[in-house]
């Protein structure tokens, strides 16, 4: 007797390890009857404490800190922290410097989606059990997508240093801006990447999608004139339109009573980022051409399902490299590489869109320069009550689904999400439990 046949009295679901995620954590899920009782994500990823000892060092030295709190999304972290502090300091970064900021940031969306796209989530849609056994069938598809992501990596490269913890960011600028020659060369390479990543939206629209689509509250920034990525202010569909600076009036880190971790609430209730939440708020700002293929492979102006992230997540791609394309295309060598900055006592905010949703940083600092305290809310800590909902909306609808289908579907949920734990651990160790 299969298990669906089996009579519903209390099923146990447990992921021991979740796989194919960044990060340490695993599930558990309990179904009494046709009740979900119970769903837990439980993250025993080790804590971090960014935030403590950020503490008594120097502004200076806080994009370099903070850009080890994850391999993947870095930039993410630089960006926000930087305009935490010019926002402390009274200075703003336009013109080329901003430009390259946007473009660096490019190259991190590239590589961190495809990331995503080809070894983390597609095999779940392909029923492999990793990207190792997806190669060996279908070797063509991955060396192309391991293409595309080494251009994203370049890019971090050539803007940042080295593809890893970039080096070459500073408060007010960078430390050294590229020649215009030295940009050139990404081009054939990104007119490569941008073929692939067409390619790449065309594929996974075609893939098998199961049927969930909740009432989200969807949170992303929104940047004028363009598709946000570097910064903007922070608006929902449900009518929330702030300024970063109000974040901590609206948003707010709460205990839960089986657990240490601080969870983020939008008043009170769970919330979504990243780019599901950023393409249904800011689907025209895409490009008409991004717009007319979005309709084309089945996504229109407003897509719900959690399933469907990763055809969201390949649009945004192939958006990054047209972008990087645009921006090196129209690149004019600045007179300098960085805002001259002076210290002094004075707080500031500063959010930015990382791969996985919007990156919030806060700072306060001394007269001499000196972090006195700061606070830092990742994508991933806004998510995880939804990712919850989600489960628990998911397992209800599909109890008669065998225990081993339905334990790789509840997975394949949480990796919609491309949930980035270590990021989420900066601060304490998270166990998640969602009470009834």
């Amino acid at each position: 007797m299969d298990d669906a046949a089996k009579p519903r009295h209390t099923r146990t679901i447990r992921v021991g390890n979740l796989a194919r995620v960044e990060g340490e954590g695993a599930l558990y899920v309990r179904v009494k009857g046709s009740r979900v009782e119970e769903v837990r994500l439980d993250i025993f990823e080790p804590p971090r404490f960014f935030e403590a000892f950020l503490r008594g060092r120097s502004f200076a030295e806080v994009p370099d800190i903070t850009a080890r709190i994850c391999g993947i999304c870095p930039v993410a972290y630089q960006m926000s922290s930087c305009q935490a502090l010019e926002a402390a300091l009274g200075l703003e970064v336009e013109g080329q410097l901003k430009a390259l900021r946007r473009l660096l940031y490019c190259g991190e969306w590239i590589e961190s989606h495809t990331l995503h796209i080809y070894f983390l989530h597609l095999p779940d849609f392909l029923g492999y059990p990793d990207s190792v056994r997806l190669a060996q069938d279908q070797p063509e598809r991955v060396r192309r997508a391991l293409q595309l992501k080494k251009t994203g990596n370049e890019l971090m490269t050539l803007l940042g240093g080295r593809e890893i913890h970039p080096v070459n960011v500073k408060v007010g600028g960078f430390y050294r801006v590229p020649r215009k020659a030295e940009l050139k060369t990404m081009l054939a390479k990104l007119e490569q990447a941008r073929e692939i990543a067409l390619e790449t939206v065309r594929f996974v629209a075609g893939l098998d999608f199961p049927d969930l689509e909740p009432d989200y509250t969807f949170v992303s920034l929104s940047e004028e004139g363009a598709y946000p990525i570097l910064q903007g202010r922070i608006v929902s569909n449900r009518g929330l339109d702030i300024p970063v600076a109000d974040f901590e009036r609206h948003f707010h880190e709460e205990h839960v009573p089986h657990s240490n971790a601080l969870h983020a609430t939008l008043q009170g209730q769970p919330y979504l980022v990243g780019p599901l939440a950023r393409y249904n708020l800011n689907f025209d700002r895409l490009p008409a051409s991004l717009q007319s293929l979005a309709r084309e492979v089945g996504l229109g102006p407003v897509c719900r399902n959690p399933f469907k992230s990763i055809v969201v997540r390949a649009i945004e791609t192939l958006y990054a490299c047209e972008e990087a394309l645009r921006i090196i295309q129209a690149y004019e060598e600045p007179d300098a590489p960085s805002l001259p900055v002076v210290p002094k006592a004075a707080t500031g905010a500063g959010c930015s869109e990382a791969p996985r949703g919007i990156l919030y940083h806060r700072y306060q600092m001394d007269e001499k320069g000196l972090i006195t305290e700061a606070k830092i809310v990742p994508p991933t800590s806004q998510n995880q009550k939804r990712i919850e909902e989600d489960l628990r909306q998911f397992v209800a609808a599909h109890l008669e689904l065998p225990k081993p289908e339905l334990t790789l579907r509840c997975e394949q949920t949480i990796r919609n999400y491309d949930p980035c734990i270590s990021c989420a651990t900066h601060f304490l160790r998270l166990e998640i439990e969602h009470e009834t």
